[in-house]
């Protein structure tokens, strides 16, 4: 009975101490994540002006029926949807490639680390800076394009066509994020014990199979998250896409759900319809990964 009340005061103490750490992490969450949805929810059940001094109406859902009619909205879920298949599809897998590619290197691994990093750290202001000017008439881009299709001195309208500013925001993203999502897929495959490929060579597996049977399976949760974080990074998209239009390009083929947000809420001081879309945008980011999430469901990987 002694040892059974001990271990007991044992446990009383860890629970203690562990709300004593979750505590402010808690708080943190509740003013800065809980608060601002909950309160964007109740926002958009009214017709509110940003800067107006009159108390807001109460119009229920006339906002969202607003915006499920508007083909202005329809076109930005439009054109979040591209960009966020465009973009996280390809980066998963070549962040997976470049990183099968750093790992299998004897030599220069930090290096390439580092260099594929390295455009993760600057912020996307600077990065949509960068890729103006490259993208500029008689850019870097322009160049590039005529010397290896033999074109020279032809303008492929990066930032005036519609179909190439897509792919220009795309080209932005892609090169910014790849070597961040590089890095969670070293983590992963460094994890992965080197016996276990060890005991595939002594099977005769070669470098294809052993990727394919081992190195997959074995990296399914990595690539979950990995697949997870780079789509709610890409439908959450904005800075590049407000520059390129502040820079001239079209805003009719980018103008991303957050973009139409912004302009609604500061432009035209709608923070009713504002919120609403915001609300929409949170439940189409929370469908998704639910969907990724139920899609890749398995057993839990063990080595």
């Amino acid at each position: 009975m002694k040892t059974l009340g001990l271990n007991r005061g044992i446990e009383h103490q860890k629970n203690r101490w562990g709300w004593i750490f979750v505590v402010p992490a808690l708080i943190f969450f509740t003013f800065f994540s809980f608060y601002p949805i909950f309160n964007a929810l109740y926002t958009s059940l009214f017709k509110k002006k940003l800067l107006s001094l009159k108390p807001p109406t109460f119009i229920g859902l006339d906002n969202y029926i607003y915006l499920l009619n508007s083909p202005d909205f329809w076109n930005s879920i439009r054109a979040t949807i591209v960009f966020t298949l465009g973009t996280f599809i390809p980066m998963v897998i070549f962040s997976l490639i470049f990183a099968q590619f750093i790992v299998t290197r004897k030599r220069f691994q930090k290096f390439f680390q580092m260099a594929y990093y390295s455009p993760a750290v600057l912020s996307s202001v600077v990065v949509a800076a960068i890729w103006l000017i490259i993208f500029d008439p008689r850019g870097l881009s322009n160049q590039l394009v005529n010397f290896i299709m033999n074109t020279p001195g032809v303008d492929h309208k990066w930032l005036a066509n519609a179909t190439m500013v897509q792919i220009s925001t795309i080209l932005v993203y892609f090169w910014k994020y790849v070597g961040y999502f590089t890095i969670i897929f070293i983590v992963g495959l460094a994890a992965i014990p080197k016996t276990i490929y060890d005991a595939a060579k002594i099977d005769g597996i070669n470098a294809w199979t052993g990727f394919r049977y081992i190195t997959l399976p074995l990296l399914k949760p990595t690539t979950i998250l990995v697949s997870i974080m780079s789509m709610l990074q890409c439908l959450k998209t904005f800075s590049t896409q407000y520059l390129f239009t502040q820079g001239g390009a079209p805003i009719e083929p980018i103008n991303v759900i957050t973009l139409n947000l912004y302009h609604t809420a500061i432009r035209d001081h709608r923070i009713g319809r504002a919120s609403a879309m915001s609300i929409i945008l949170f439940v189409i980011m929370l469908s998704f990964t639910w969907l990724q999430f139920k899609a890749s469901r398995s057993d839990e990987i063990s080595y």
